[in-house]
């Protein structure tokens, strides 16, 4: 996740550089449930309104939550599927609360009403995340349900008028981009005081939507409209929060955008955004499905990496025998083509592993979502320098213990 405001205040008091702080353990995004109530059209895990076996149950979450509370991690983000199918979020969401985890709750929204949303206000919940594709039209054609508008938006208010810290979500497609702005202009309408725009990542229903992908021109237009919007509000003091995810190059568009018109502080944010570091996958960001297999975040739904029913997520995770988790924890990354000599490697590590490999079979080819052209990475075009090594899957997708097919983002 790419924090806009946070690098946007740097402009207006910049803070001491300092150390490099790793987090003590990885962010841990949990699709508790592959349930849903909606069948998205950019759902990573293909759900489907109907149960799943074989779901991991309320003692099994909890004596992995005690791994992971041991092994240090820090935030729980707690998705599907829809969470609020599961008869058991409210009770999982209190205890990982209690043993002070950071604990969000990412749903569609669409079925918080006046009933439960006093329990999502009294669970505690950090954060409420919830998904609105654009306005009416464009949402209810993307969630494949007329009235999912309605329900998403209804839910964002409740959830407001509730007390919880709630946010909107949007994943940038060419289909929806014309509904960006108008996004932005409600989230002000309606109080709401975090937006996170996504890219689409090639993954489940997205991998075979990507034709679909907004063109880079469409990207960056609509960066430069978040970059402007959130910086004018920095500058008044508005407490806004505005994130991007699913792209990492964003990091080195800042600094483009600041170079432009900010050239004396670009230094120091192109140092704050080395100590950031780009992509997580495998590293600080890890993904546990329903079923209990752990991949290396959500959108490696076809790549498992065992299971919490056979080993401790704490084991899983630190095992780099498998040759994606080796090369993702490697500094630097094993990246070739662009990437390999991109000026901004430090700043975005290589980018989003999983689309180079839905898109090649190579997990360290170039990005193909990388919006920047050759000359403002200072690459020649289509370089693949001599020496660098092409690491390829070692088995095929979907083989090994606890293979799956993993889940949906609400």
């Amino acid at each position: 996740m790419f924090r806009v405001t946070q690098y946007m205040q740097e402009l207006v008091k910049p803070t001491p550089l300092g150390p490099k702080r790793a987090p003590p353990g990885p962010v841990v995004i949990w699709n508790l449930v592959r349930r849903c109530n909606l069948t998205c059209k950019h759902c990573y895990s293909i759900s489907a309104d109907k149960d799943f076996a074989g779901e991991l149950s309320t003692a099994e979450v909890f004596r992995v939550m005690d791994d992971l509370k041991a092994f240090h991690v820090p935030v729980l983000i707690l998705s599907g599927g829809e969470p609020l199918l599961r008869p058991d979020i409210f009770d999982i969401g209190r205890r990982a609360k209690d043993m002070g985890f950071y604990v969000g709750l990412s749903s569609n929204g669409t079925l918080v009403d006046a009933e439960n949303v006093a329990k999502i206000a009294a669970t505690g919940f950090d954060y409420v995340g919830i998904s609105l594709d654009g306005l009416r039209r464009t949402h209810d054609r993307f969630r494949r349900k007329e009235g999912a508008f309605d329900a998403a938006l209804n839910g964002v208010r409740l959830c407001r008028d509730a007390g919880a810290k709630v946010g909107i979500r949007f994943t940038l497609t060419q289909d929806n981009a014309d509904d960006f702005p108008a996004l932005l202009a409600l989230m002000e309408e309606e109080g709401i005081h975090k937006f996170y725009l996504s890219h689409l990542n090639y993954a489940g229903r997205g991998n075979k939507n990507r034709k679909d992908d907004a063109h880079h021109r469409t990207t960056r237009a609509a960066l430069d409209r978040l970059f402007e919007r959130c910086w004018r509000q920095v500058q008044d003091g508005q407490a806004r929060e505005y994130v991007t995810g699913n792209n990492d190059a964003d990091g080195a568009y800042l600094l483009q955008w600041v170079r432009e018109r900010f050239p004396a502080r670009a230094e120091h944010l192109r140092q704050k955004l080395a100590q950031w570091g780009g992509n997580a996958s495998g590293v600080n960001i890890a993904n546990i499905d329903n079923l209990g297999v752990v991949h290396p975040d959500t959108m490696w739904w076809n790549y498992p990496l065992g299971n919490v029913r056979e080993r401790p997520f704490s084991e899983i995770w630190q095992d780099v025998s498998d040759p994606l988790m080796a090369g993702l924890k490697s500094s630097p990354r094993p990246v070739t083509g662009r990437c390999a000599t991109c000026e901004y490697l430090a700043l975005c590590n290589g980018n989003t592993r999983v689309r180079a490999w839905q898109t090649t079979g190579d997990f360290w080819a170039e990005d193909p979502g990388c919006y920047l052209g050759d000359e403002e990475i200072h690459v020649a075009p289509a370089l693949c320098p001599e020496g660098t090594v092409s690491f390829r899957a070692s088995r095929p997708a979907g083989e090994g213990a606890g293979a799956t097919t993993s889940l949906a983002g609400a």
